[in-house]
């Protein structure tokens, strides 16, 4: 109970301290990818998703079997001859080293669980060329009049793509496209 209104300490702590109905695989996960746990600074998302030596489980699994195992210790503990409590901790398993995700693939992951980007926009990496070598934003696409006859360039990444054909079977595309 003295830990209830505590920070979460780690991905250990917290499938400790929260039901196991609440710390499942999927939602683990999610909380991951979206970057929910990225205030443990000690570890990066990529590494809970790194297998074990045995090459079996993901960190996420590893730390859900910890909860659950901390969970059982704890309810079966028995106080000893003397009836002073065991206080014993099972020490928190070490993640493994291992590259980080480029930033792409995190802001990717980001957006399928939220929808939106948050700790970053895929287009931060090329700032310098665009402030560089453009000369417009997406909303100028909204009416091009004014820009007739000029060269427009504007950075922005491809969200979807359609490729599709007209009545008399030539082939055209659509895309949607984002800028900041």
């Amino acid at each position: 109970r003295l830990l209830a209104n505590k920070p979460f300490t780690s991905i250990f702590d917290m499938t400790t301290r929260l039901r196991s109905t609440a710390c499942n695989k999927r939602v683990l996960e999610s909380l991951v990818y979206s970057g929910a746990m990225d205030s443990f600074t000690s570890v990066h998302r990529a590494q809970y998703f790194a297998m074990d030596s045995s090459g079996k489980l993901t960190y996420i699994e590893i730390a859900i079997k910890y909860g659950l195992s901390s969970k059982n210790d704890s309810n079966s503990m028995q106080s000893d001859l003397f009836e002073n409590s065991s206080d014993a901790v099972i020490p928190e398993p070490a993640f493994p080293k291992c590259e980080e995700w480029p930033s792409i693939y995190k802001l990717n992951k980001e957006k399928e669980v939220i929808g939106i980007f948050i700790s970053g926009h895929p287009l931060d990496d090329h700032r310098i060329e665009i402030e560089s070598f453009c000369n417009g934003n997406v909303s100028m696409l909204n009416d091009l009049t004014p820009h007739k006859g000029r060269d427009l360039l504007i950075a922005a990444i491809v969200t979807s793509s359609e490729h599709r054909f007209t009545k008399y079977g030539d082939g055209f595309g659509s895309l949607t496209i984002e800028d900041y």
